[in-house]
């Protein structure tokens, strides 16, 4: 007996149920979940110990220290920046205050599973748009567009590809976006760009005046994912909707006084960028030398490798031998994994891991 079944959405029987207890146990190596590789900042560890004695206190409501220096860092209005939990949380607002119910929404597939999750928690229509050998088809995802699409996601670099939409087609897209049709793009991987190199949304769209918006966040280089801290840039009407249907009180005061730290460091992320590197490159020969081949050109800190096979079970095998990685099933790669770089204890582990499992070498 199924009870209170009749009080729930029919809609969401759609949406996978989730796994409340899901969490990798803390003696595997974690590579599925795309953390950085190193904890938060010096200056953040210093100002989350600074702020423990006043937990007791309700965080500042709407982080407005934080949204004003973010919006000084972009040169852009405090109107025009949100302050949430995360990337993911931000995809909820952005779906909660332009969606309507059979609207559409035009996504690349394989991408993040919560644009096609939080477009459907409104009843919306998800148009997949198939990606082409693990690359974003531009002119698809124009021809996807029609009087009833209200918005478009773009995330690049791509997740679980890892791949970058190049800046021209990136900005001939949203720039020839229809009035009403609103650009979402999730460069939640952006920091492990090189500076000046490559699209940025904020800085080409949201202060140009286009009808884009730009979600940031400080779960991977940062070290903050156990924070739960992002960022949003876009049209002040938009962001405004998007606090309208915010929680009150979003982001906890330790991920703000954290995050605020973080911004003062401007060699960090360059000590990362490069160590990430160095990892990537330890990540692909392992992988490569099992015989598998890696989806060429992430530029994030994860490889995508098609292993031929059911992915849920190729990574349950790999957790039986002590290493986590994603299943690309969840979003839309049935026979792939996610694998992300991890420190050289988690190399050698993946490396037996893999042994073990039946990967063997070429």
């Amino acid at each position: 007996m199924n009870e209170g079944a009749g009080l729930v959405r029919p809609s969401l029987d759609q949406i996978p149920a989730a796994d409340p207890t899901a969490r990798v146990p803390a003696d595997v190596a974690s590579l599925g979940l795309n953390e950085g590789q190193s904890g938060p900042f010096p200056a953040a560890l210093e100002a989350i110990a600074a702020a423990t004695h006043t937990l007791n206190r309700y965080p500042a409501r709407g982080s407005l220290e934080l949204v004003t220096a973010l919006a000084g860092r972009h040169d852009l209005p405090t109107e025009q920046v949100i302050v949430a939990a995360g990337a993911d949380a931000l995809i909820g607002y952005v779906c909660q205050a332009v969606l309507d119910p059979g609207d559409e929404v035009v996504i690349p597939w394989p991408s993040f599973p919560s644009f096609l999750r939080d477009a459907q928690k409104r009843d919306a229509i998800p148009v997949l748009v198939p990606l082409v050998e693990g690359a974003v088809e531009i002119e698809a995802l124009r021809a996807s567009v029609t009087p009833r699409t209200r918005l478009l996601f773009l995330a690049t670099p791509n997740n679980p590809t890892g791949l970058e939409v190049s800046r021209d087609d990136a900005l001939a897209l949203v720039r020839d976006l229809p009035e009403h049709v609103l650009a979402v793009v999730d460069e939640a991987y952006f920091d492990y760009l090189e500076p000046d190199t490559g699209l940025d949304t904020i800085a080409d769209l949201v202060k140009a005046g286009e009808s884009a918006v730009a979600l940031r966040t400080f779960s991977k280089l940062y070290g903050l994912a156990g924070l739960r801290v992002g960022y949003a840039a876009g049209p002040a009407a938009v962001i405004a909707a998007m606090r309208k249907v915010q929680r009150g009180y979003d982001v906890g005061a330790l991920a703000q006084v954290a995050a605020l730290a973080s911004l003062d460091d401007t060699e960090e992320p360059a000590r990362r960028r490069e160590a990430n590197r160095t990892a990537m490159a330890a990540l692909t020969a392992i992988v490569t030398a099992h015989g598998l081949e890696p989806l060429r050109g992430s530029m994030t800190n994860f490889v995508l490798v098609d292993v031929g096979s059911d992915a849920d079970a190729a990574a349950a095998a790999l957790l039986a031998h002590g290493v986590a990685v994603q299943s690309g099933a969840p979003f839309g790669a049935p026979t792939s994994l996610r694998i992300g770089a991890g420190s050289a204890d988690d190399m050698e582990r993946l490396d037996a891991a893999l042994a073990a499992a039946g990967f063997s070498r070429s």
